[in-house]
């Protein structure tokens, strides 16, 4: 009895922000260790089905590192990065491209499906979602096909929505400058997209609590972050090392109109869930 009333409560609470978010589109950028555990696998496209189920519009934006990694050493190829980007030779894109595009977006769609949801699989190539050209960061290294984002075009997503599927996109883009796919940052991508689509939210699936003020001391978790202190923050060396690049894609979100932004710990299951649906939240929002 007390059981079924808890979760009579949990759908209760959910009430009120399943209303404000029905008909709302929300970004994910789902990597990491979500990817990784089978556990937290399920979790993340438990989460994404309910979403769609309760009309709010969700749309998911994937990497595949170690996937990527277990391939290329698989075909006895070495991964190599430079100043943390994966250098990426024609070679390599091709394996990018063939296990982005192909295994890991097929596997999730798949997924999608299996559990009720209704999926359809993307990659920037689709309609020239995401158009890049060579990343050139003007300090002399050579990052192969890696690209930055110069053009989303999003109506190939905007139909799949239209459709009540739930996109799925794997992030290679099509080369505006050469004859070539290119391989760009998964955060970024979500980044751009929600932009492109006057998202609500843009929610970074990542290995960590979220912004911490003391380094891997979880409890001292910031919750909410304005997009005006996230300099100081990081005069101050709380946003720091790799959570820079993630902080600035959501201030760069913030700055083109998603309402808010959120950091939240893949590692916890449905973290999803309890960030947008309850009042406690899972990670650090910023806005």
């Amino acid at each position: 009895m007390n059981n079924n009333h808890e979760r009579a409560q949990t759908l209760v609470e959910a009430l009120p922000y399943i209303q404000k978010f029905t008909g709302k589109v929300v970004v994910i950028k789902y990597g990491g260790n979500a990817m990784i555990s089978p556990e937290l696998f399920d979790a993340v496209i438990e989460d994404i089905i309910l979403l769609q189920l309760v009309g709010i519009h969700a749309v998911l934006v994937h990497g595949g590192g170690p996937e990527i990694n277990e391939m290329l050493d698989r075909l006895g190829m070495e991964s190599r990065f430079v100043n943390g980007l994966r250098y990426t030779d024609r070679e390599t894109m091709d394996v990018v491209q063939s296990v982005l595009c192909g295994k890991v977006n097929k596997d999730l769609v798949s997924t999608i499906v299996r559990k009720g949801g209704s999926a359809v699989g993307l990659c920037g190539l689709d309609g020239k979602l995401f158009e890049a050209i060579r990343l050139d960061k003007g300090d002399g290294e050579d990052y192969g096909f890696v690209g930055e984002i110069t053009k989303v075009n999003p109506e190939v997503v905007q139909q799949a929505i239209s459709d009540e599927h739930i996109p799925v996109i794997a992030t290679v883009a099509f080369g505006a400058d050469e004859d070539t796919a290119y391989n760009v940052n998964a955060d970024t991508a979500a980044a751009q997209l929600a932009v492109a689509l006057g998202a609500e939210k843009l929610i970074l699936l990542t290995n960590t609590r979220g912004v911490l003020r003391e380094k891997d001391v979880e409890e001292t978790l910031i919750k909410l972050i304005n997009a005006d202190d996230i300099e100081e923050l990081k005069a101050q060396g709380i946003v720091a090392g790799g959570m820079i690049p993630k902080v600035e894609c959501c201030s760069a979100a913030i700055e083109g109109g998603v309402r808010r932004t959120h950091i939240l710990d893949g590692r916890i299951p449905h973290s999803i869930l309890i960030e947008m649906l309850t009042d406690e939240g899972a990670g650090t929002m910023i806005f």
